[in-house]
């Protein structure tokens, strides 16, 4: 990241990033006390072994909640007013839900449900020794957190998508349809490749979103870095010294995230601008 200012940009755009040289100064402070501290360097490799479920629960549940999103997302856009409308129902109900009762409703009631329709479908395979009947305890509750993620996701996700294709200029639509282009073929050579540019940037906010929104999956009993947490300030009783390290983890998580994103982000302007010259 550049520190020159750089003229033609809004407000703001060219400033130096002081903010990030001083998180930097206080994230070396703090990886200084771990190194040093033998209590927060014990913390921190208690805490740090949540990380890898952390990443694959928000790694899973956006990628679901991406395609179930851009499904949602093209059946409101359809020429089905049927499949127009449960979409719109979709997306407004689920938006009215807190991502912590979608987590209780899949994990308490959702998982039950699944695996009483499940036994109940493979009843003749169950009584010729082919399957055998499915326990709520088989289903993993990291899973059960990862759908609930993708339910509570999608329908934000979803408007982002349905966003972003209807900022494509309907002239370019027409064009590619007078050329001779199906639907598909319009889709994937002239409506999604403009429509990424608008999407990415809220895109991106939500996946930074989810990785913080993971840690609720705490709640459950997963062992994430907040779960790892908890369980270590509850056994210990050092609570400033746990929480602190965990802000300090997800802190490096979302805004070395946020960076990256940032960064491709500028790519993907950097090319769209050659294009246009």
């Amino acid at each position: 990241m550049g520190f020159q200012t750089l003229p033609g940009k809004a407000k703001g755009d060219g400033d130096r990033p002081w903010w990030l040289v001083a998180l930097l100064v206080i994230g070396a402070a703090i990886a200084a006390v771990i190194v040093f501290n033998d209590l927060y360097a014990q913390v921190f490799q208690t805490v740090s072994r949540g990380v890898g479920i952390t990443v694959f629960v928000t790694l899973a549940g956006f990628a679901l909640a991406s395609l179930l999103g851009l499904l949602v997302a093209l059946a409101g856009l359809s020429d089905s007013v049927l499949l127009r409308q449960v979409a719109r129902f979709y997306v407004e109900v689920i938006r009215g839900i807190p991502v912590l009762v979608l987590l209780f409703y899949a994990a308490f009631v959702g998982a039950p449900a699944f695996v009483s329709l499940w036994n109940l479908l493979t009843t003749p395979l169950q009584q010729l020794g082919l399957f055998e009947a499915l326990q709520v305890r088989d289903v993993s509750l990291m899973w059960r957190a990862i759908i609930a993620l993708m339910i509570g996701y999608s329908a934000f996700i979803a408007e982002i998508f349905r966003a972003g294709f209807q900022s494509v200029d309907k002239g370019q639509i027409e064009a590619a349809m007078s050329l001779g282009l199906n639907r598909a073929q319009r889709f994937r050579l002239v409506v999604f490749p403009q429509a990424i540019r608008v999407i990415f940037p809220p895109l991106s906010n939500d996946f930074v979103a989810m990785v913080k929104d993971s840690s609720l999956v705490s709640v459950l009993g997963v062992a994430d870095i907040s779960q790892a947490g908890k369980i270590y300030a509850s056994g210990s009783f050092r609570f400033f010294e746990t929480y602190s390290i965990v802000a300090y983890i997800y802190l490096i998580l979302t805004i070395g995230l946020s960076l990256l994103l940032r960064r491709i982000e500028a790519g993907m302007r950097r090319k769209a601008e050659r294009r246009s010259r």
